[in-house]
């Protein structure tokens, strides 16, 4: 892309959002990525196919693990919303429907406790005494009711066997109705505030680059933009019982969401990130710490799906300001800098050329718009499924994407690479 064209550019995005006067980067940073495209692309080679750690043995492995002879099926269905006490009968039935190693232990050999209920899944530990010495675990997750608006259990399940042979999160165990029965890890959940602990932060990254190296079967096409829109289609018409509600919901201009989707999306291409197979959801309750080990696990791949880098770890650094949004924990500059040289140079941290750090900077900042933005659409999808509408309301999300796309506030949101055309 020529100047001239980025002038353009800059002219169209100028007419949609308000200038500001604060310029943190040159446009010399994206006309640089243009012009050195191939260069780029030869040192990107160690995130590409010709260095995938182990991605070739990972796909034939799992493919001859994950066959569906080979993990357990069980037609069963488990209401969700019962009470642990009647939730209990159910899940020893599942578990003697697909071990059947103890389909003759008696109900009082089982243990268990709810580990978490997250907004959308419930995910239960199971402890089984099979001897008097020896105790088994498993987890059972149940899916929250209508997710398949927003995941593709399918993928997941294929992604899940391809990740846990190498070395990603607990072993898929089983599968019934509605959820799936995991290996138990042994590991805390890590805080919002655990994150941006430095040395967590660089085994963090270290791990994420593993992550990204994995092969996964079936399109590499990103899902990003194209699950926006949908989300955008399914919402554009909610309606809800209460007026006062109703009124801030009709507040959003979907078509001004709609143009701040695809100018964000037109922007992002400017940048030719690297397309890899993306978590998607890295927050601290998805970050498990064995602390007498000291290993770390990645778990949950339910929104795993082929992304873009940038997008990953932006979504990550967004994260550190946790359920309650206090973006005064977002990582800084410096911050960004230490996981990005763990992340691109895990061996020799400090080797990492000035040019990678702030070309990866710029990527980041800019992808961080798309994972808000994301996020957003994904909240009010959740008030089309009754068992979590009354969470979300609570949580005002339609207030906070009212204010994502009012152009007072998006101006405030926008970041630093953002201003490059203004």
């Amino acid at each position: 892309m020529s100047l001239r064209d980025l002038k353009n550019e800059k002219q169209i995005l100028d007419n949609n959002f308000a200038k500001t006067k604060n310029i943190s980067f040159d446009i010399f940073f994206i006309r640089e990525r243009r012009e050195k495209r191939e260069e780029k692309r030869n040192r990107e080679r160690e995130m590409g196919a010709e260095e995938i750690w182990n991605a070739k043995e990972v796909s034939e492995e799992a493919r001859d693990q994950c066959s569906s002879s080979d993990i357990p099926f069980s037609s069963l269905i488990i209401d969700i919303k019962l009470p642990l006490p009647q939730l209990k009968p159910r899940i020893i039935n599942l578990c003697k429907d697909l071990f059947k190693k103890w389909l003759y232990l008696d109900d009082s050999r089982f243990t268990i406790e709810t580990v978490s209920g997250g907004i959308t899944n419930l995910l239960l530990k199971v402890s089984v005494r099979e001897d008097d010495e020896n105790d088994s675990f498993v987890t059972v997750r149940l899916f929250g009711p209508n997710t398949e608006f927003v995941i593709d259990r399918e993928r997941e399940l294929m992604a899940i066997g391809h990740l846990s042979t190498a070395g990603f999160g607990a072993k898929l165990l089983g599968a019934f109705g509605n959820g799936m029965v995991q290996s138990f890890i042994n590991a805390r959940t890590l805080s919002p505030e655990d994150m941006g602990n430095p040395k967590l932060a660089a085994d963090i990254a270290k791990q994420l680059r593993r992550f990204h190296m994995v092969e996964i079967p079936g399109s590499k096409e990103p899902q990003l933009w194209n699950d926006m829109y949908k989300f955008l289609e399914r919402v554009s018409g909610l309606k809800f019982d209460d007026s006062e509600k109703q009124r801030k919901y009709d507040n959003i201009s979907f078509k001004e969401v709609n143009d701040a989707v695809s100018q964000l999306k037109d922007l992002t291409n400017l940048l030719n990130a690297p397309v890899v197979f993306a978590h998607n959801d890295l927050l601290s309750g998805n970050l498990m710490l064995n602390d007498d080990e000291d290993k770390l696990y990645f778990i949950d791949f339910e929104y795993g799906s082929y992304s873009y880098r940038g997008y990953d770890i932006a979504n990550h650094f967004n994260e550190y300001a946790g359920f309650d949004c206090d973006y005064s924990l977002y990582p800084d500059k410096e911050a960004q800098y230490h996981f990005f040289r763990h992340y691109l140079n895990p061996d020799e941290p400090k080797e990492v050329p000035e040019e990678d750090l702030k070309n990866l900077y710029v990527e980041t900042d800019l992808y961080k718009l798309a994972s808000h933005l994301y996020w957003a659409l994904w909240a009010l999808i959740q008030l089309l499924l009754p068992a979590i509408r009354r969470i979300q309301k609570a949580k005002g999300f339609i207030v906070f994407l009212g204010s994502i796309i009012s152009f007072q506030k998006w101006n405030q949101l926008r970041s630093p690479s953002m201003q490059l055309f203004s």
